[in-house]
């Protein structure tokens, strides 16, 4: 147990948390992000050793350039397949909007 009483299937580092769900392809890139700041935890810059429990927002920047922001839903146990990922994540209806508006701004570009 943490000195914050939460335990440590209820707490993940934010580079494992980052794999698991399948964000980045390995660790490293993970870890790589968040220290360059494309990770954000409620707002803020941590190190990659920083711990994420369930209720936690991150604003991740991808190399699309895209930025999705999501609330962690689970703390995973390992990495799975996408579906099992996927569901350690609720998206922001705000960040689901702008992918839209993205997706149809660059349809109408490339016609």
């Amino acid at each position: 147990m943490s000195d914050d009483g939460a335990t440590d299937q209820e707490r993940l580092r934010i580079d494992r948390w980052l794999w698991c769900a399948r964000f980045f392809k390995t660790r490293s890139v993970a870890a790589e992000a968040v220290r360059s700041g494309h990770v954000r935890l409620n707002g803020q810059r941590v190190k990659p050793a920083h711990a994420v429990r369930v209720g936690d927002a991150l604003t991740v920047e991808l190399r699309d350039e895209s930025e999705r922001e999501v609330v962690i839903a689970a703390i995973p146990v390992r990495r799975g397949p996408a579906p099992e990922a996927a569901a350690t994540y609720v998206e922001t209806t705000e960040s689901i909007e702008r992918r839209r508006q993205a997706a149809r701004s660059e349809e109408h570009t490339s016609e």
